[in-house]
């Protein structure tokens, strides 16, 4: 693979990707003309000769194009940077669910960063937020996920896709769903396919997934919800809207999105929606006699409403059985929500999300007791599946408190972790298969006795433990513009987080939070912190890639039982 340029006799910039391709390549290319009025074109050549061309006239928006190499060989594609502009370029075999995609060519403006040491996921190129259809399909994670492919700020929503065996090493995969053609040809409508879920497809291989489809100013509805299915798990077929209408007389806002599909208590299909009415943030619950759930969905009521914290809308409602099979009467229930623009107003924290655990019987939910799944906040957009014993979920290490449109926001999800019920209280502790991410040691004793460990990149793992449940401390890590600090005192414990910025920070806290053990991941442009195998969680994104350099922990002498620190790699 290759990328060069040469400029003519003419002064034309010819630009030309080199791959070499097995048989029955498929090549993605989106480029669009440079200027109105003139003809923008791509080529592709091997050693015999061009054989293939591919042309666009819209300056506008990137047009999306597919191109088959059914000989396989040595390819050139070339073009000329003065009339056309290529965004992105790859290309897969028909083994692309073992192999990935090939990425040849993106521009600067939706490049990702240059961090090969990094261990959290990103996406090959582009923006990306919500974890979406997040589950096990054809015996591997699957990962879906918000996604643009030409810049690092929000824009029309596609779905882009990745796999894995263990959660933590990705493959990426094609995008996987597009947004309408309508939205396409009119990209000053924004919107496209937003956030949902996916389950298995009842009558073959495949899947089949739910979205939101958001178009600006349509009427009456900018919101409703469709389905596709993929028999190949490569992309997704032609979406058909299943809910076009927002429920009546029930005082809801333009707001109805991101449903969630899961199969309930009675057996049946069941699908939860995020809204906002007079009384607060709500979750919708419908669900469907259709054993594929592609069709009959009706609704049931409001599910729960959401008063704290002055929520306008749910975002990304998400429910699982907790301590036992989903059939038994008995079993708790976990419904976790994003609060869209809620605060906790002694804190500044904004966005946040909760977990709601109690007993649901297919059509009502009855509340036990609610908490925090993050104090850090950017633990955004919450999806988790049941995965044979265990439940896992994976978020948006971000926050929309942060970016905005004019702002690059390159993110990452957080790490993949389970949820578990224990002695009253949910635990969201990083998934066993972390450890698998240790590359050595970096010190067993300088950290416990208060002296200064030093960092060899910005992907470490620090663990310790004291005495007593409650020692207060202070975990001093350097970053190059931040101020970064673990402290556990009277109040509780928090990550303190100053980046210089005119607007004060939040206090990331778990107040009345005394744990034990802590488990710290540092990586490039984050920080998670578990405390107590998951009892409290912590994530912080750390704006920019600079990596943390040291660390030196503070605390009574003798408080420390033990202190281990270990470099990461992927």
């Amino acid at each position: 693979m290759s990328d060069s340029q040469v400029r003519t006799a003419g002064g034309d910039t010819i630009r030309s990707l080199h791959a070499d391709l097995p048989v029955n390549a498929t090549f993605h290319i989106w480029l669009k003309a440079t200027k109105p009025g003139i003809q923008g074109s791509l080529s592709f050549s091997n050693v015999r000769g061009k054989f293939g061309e591919v042309s666009v006239a819209n300056a506008e928006e990137h047009e999306f194009r597919i191109f088959h190499v059914f000989g396989g060989g040595s390819v050139e594609l070339d073009y000329d940077t003065d009339q056309t502009s290529v965004s992105v370029a790859y290309w897969f075999a028909a083994d692309v669910l073992e192999t990935g995609i090939t990425v040849l060519h993106t521009n600067p403006g939706n490049a990702p960063p240059n961090i090969p040491d990094s261990y959290h996921f990103r996406p090959p190129f582009g923006w990306m937020n919500d974890p979406n259809g997040f589950g096990r399909f054809g015996g591997r994670p699957h990962l879906f996920y918000q996604h643009y492919s030409h810049g690092l700020r929000w824009n029309t929503m596609h779905w882009g896709h990745a796999v894995s065996s263990d959660y933590l090493r990705w493959r990426h995969m094609p995008i996987f769903l597009f947004p309408s053609e309508d939205l396409t040809a009119r990209p000053d409508r924004r919107g496209g396919a937003y956030s949902g879920s996916a389950i298995p497809l009842a009558d073959g291989p495949g899947i089949r997934v739910f979205f939101t489809e958001q178009v600006q100013d349509r009427i009456p509805e900018q919101q409703i919800q469709l389905t596709a299915t993929s028999s190949d798990l490569i992309m997704a077929g032609n979406a058909e809207v299943i809910l076009p209408y927002r429920p009546l007389d029930e005082g809801l806002t333009s707001d109805f999105r991101d449903p969630y599909v899961f199969k309930g208590p009675d057996g049946l299909w069941k699908m939860l929606l995020g809204s906002q009415s007079d009384e607060g943030g709500v979750v919708l619950l419908y669900e469907t006699h259709d054993h594929t759930a592609a069709t009959g969905w009706t609704y049931i009521g409001k599910l729960l409403v959401e008063k704290s914290y002055r929520t306008t809308a749910i975002e990304c409602p998400c429910m699982l059985p907790l301590d036992g099979p989903a059939t038994d009467p008995a079993t708790r229930w976990v419904l976790i929500l994003g609060l869209m623009n809620g605060e906790d107003q002694s804190t500044r924290r904004k966005n946040l999300t909760v977990a709601v655990v109690g007993w649901f019987d297919g059509q009502t939910f009855a509340k036990e007791f609610e908490q925090e799944l993050d104090f850090g906040t950017d633990n955004y957009a919450f999806q988790a599946f049941v995965d044979g014993d265990a439940i896992v979920g994976i978020g948006w290490l971000a926050n929309w408190v942060d970016t905005g449109s004019e702002i690059d926001f390159p993110t990452a999800m957080t790490l993949p972790r389970n949820i578990r019920l224990s002695a009253g209280a949910l635990h969201t502790p990083p998934i066993g298969a972390a450890e698998s991410l240790r590359s050595h040691i970096l010190d067993r004793t300088r950290l416990a006795a208060g002296e200064q460990v030093t960092f060899v990149n910005g992907a470490v793992e620090i663990l310790f433990e004291f005495e007593k449940p409650g020692a207060h401390f202070q975990l001093k890590l350097n970053h190059p513009t931040v101020r970064l600090d673990v402290v556990l005192d009277d109040e509780g414990l928090a990550i303190c987080h100053e980046d210089g910025g005119a607007a004060q920070s939040p206090h990331y806290i778990a107040k009345g939070a005394r744990p034990k053990r802590l488990r710290i991941f540092l990586d490039y442009g984050s920080i998670e912190v578990f405390a107590d195998h998951g009892r409290w969680a912590g994530t912080k994104r750390i704006s920019g890639f600079e990596p943390i350099q040291s660390a030196r922990l503070i605390a009574e002498p003798g408080a420390v039982l033990h202190a281990t620190v270990w470099a990461l790699k992927p």
